[in-house]
């Protein structure tokens, strides 16, 4: 529905939207179910893409700091299929509702 309304890059791929803040919902979910330090929860970057369903998203939440440690700029959601590593959450974003469902990416050292 509306496809007219999505940007397109000049290879044809769906142009999506580059690296934001994580959005409220996804942070909460971060610091209160998985018990994440909200100091370093709240410095994460998201990057979305939209799903079918109105308002829901894949989401991907990576460390900028970790990304530009790796010398690799992170410009969307796809960039990261080719940097998994860098992954520390993924799941679905439900802007709408306010609800995030997120899995764990990475290992906690220790």
């Amino acid at each position: 529905m509306f496809s007219f309304l999505k940007k397109k890059n000049q290879d044809g791929s769906e142009k999506l939207p580059g690296p934001k803040g994580i959005p409220d919902p996804v942070g909460q979910s971060l610091v209160v179910q998985f018990k994440e330090d909200p100091n370093w929860t709240w410095a994460l970057k998201a990057v979305i893409k939209p799903k079918e369903i109105k308002d829901q998203f894949d989401i991907r939440v990576f460390s900028d700091g970790m990304a530009s440690a790796a010398k690799i700029s992170v410009k969307d959601y796809s960039t990261l299929n080719e940097y998994p590593d860098l992954i520390l959450y993924d799941g679905i974003y439900d802007k709408k509702n306010k609800k995030a469902r997120l899995q764990v990416k990475y290992k906690k050292a220790g």
